[in-house]
């Protein structure tokens, strides 16, 4: 089962060396959405297992296959991944959520509310206005999740 989860999320068809390098480890890599091109997952899969869900953005044959949610089950943790937060349809405690991992705004994000762990790990493609761009780590140790932010300089 995964103990370090790498976020990425908004790559938009560009995966930046910096990215490979901070989710380099990872046990599982969950991206976010808005993928742009399946050969980011090609290069994410060199990595680590991959759990993807399409963005708004992802359009084409080969994106078709990718689902708009995802569940990733952890120990003592269930993670549910879906692209935009605005459109969550489900109400992740009382389905047993532990973390809801995002992505769509570009702006990394942690926080908690109601005992959910609210993750995105902002945009690791082309920068987006003035926005930073990041990924996110979620470590996992006795089923208590810890989640940073990663920063990309550029």
């Amino acid at each position: 089962m995964p103990k370090r989860i790498g976020l990425i999320a908004d790559t938009h068809g560009l995966l930046r060396p910096e990215a490979v390098a901070l989710l380099a480890g990872s046990d599982l890599i969950v991206h976010a959405g808005d993928i742009g091109h399946p050969v980011i997952l090609d290069g994410l899969r060199e990595l680590a297992p991959v759990v993807a869900v399409r963005g708004n953005n992802d359009r084409g044959a080969w994106a078709e296959s990718l689902a708009e949610t995802a569940v990733v089950e952890c120990p003592g943790l269930a993670c549910y991944v879906l692209h935009d937060l605005q459109t969550l349809a489900i109400d992740p405690v009382a389905e047993g959520f532990g973390a809801v991992v995002c992505g769509h705004s570009h702006r990394a994000a942690i926080r908690e509310s109601g005992g959910v762990l609210y993750l995105n790990p902002g945009s690791a493609g082309p920068r987006r206005f003035k926005l930073p761009v990041s990924v996110a780590l979620l470590d996992i140790a006795d089923g208590a999740p810890s989640a940073r932010i990663e920063w990309i300089a550029v």
